[in-house]
């Protein structure tokens, strides 16, 4: 059973070769080092991508609107199960269907308004569900499902509004297929 208490998140050098792991309630500060992570955004059967808004209990942009889900894999778990996990664990989705790598190089480094920064190598994914979500308000306050050509407007005339990292996803996705 998963037991977010217990995660530890994957360290990497700067060749982004695995060297350790930390506890991820502890990893996350001024200075975090460099570790992997995922990002997914989840479609629906009309073709819609879901976005979420971070709960306010998060310590890095809370209240920020975000890409669908977004975690870290643990030590030695395969990173489509993370996907599904965490997919699970903050929304509700018990399938998650056509799981495909669409940025397997994404790699940033930011700081928010209260100086905490986030700094991972974030392979990004895409999804398909049939479902609607059932948040848990613990990682997302907020959900909507919008229109891909509206989001990636949105995005580039109102940047602030969103996670620097689907920000920068976003400049390098030009678009968004279901397979």
């Amino acid at each position: 059973m998963y037991n977010k208490s217990d995660e530890c998140v994957v360290l990497l050098n700067d060749k982004l070769v695995p060297e350790g792991q930390a506890d991820k309630r502890f990893v996350h500060n001024m200075d975090t080092p460099l570790h992997l992570a995922f990002s997914c955004y989840i479609l629906n059967q009309e073709d819609k991508v879901l976005i979420t808004r971070r709960s306010l209990k998060k310590i890095a942009w809370p209240g920020v609107w975000t890409n669908s889900v977004c975690g870290h894999p643990l030590p030695d778990e395969k990173m489509v199960e993370a996907v599904k996990r965490r997919a699970r664990f903050e929304l509700g989705f018990n399938s998650l269907e056509e799981i495909q790598l669409v940025l397997p190089e994404f790699q940033y480094c930011e700081r928010d308004a209260s100086g905490i920064v986030e700094n991972e190598f974030c392979p990004v994914y895409q999804a398909v569900v049939q479902c609607e979500p059932s948040i848990n308000p613990d990682e997302v306050m907020d959900f909507q499902w919008v229109n891909k050509d509206d989001l990636h407007r949105s995005v580039r005339s109102t940047p602030w509004a969103f996670s620097p990292w689907m920000v920068k996803q976003l400049e390098q996705m030009t678009q968004m297929t279901r397979n």
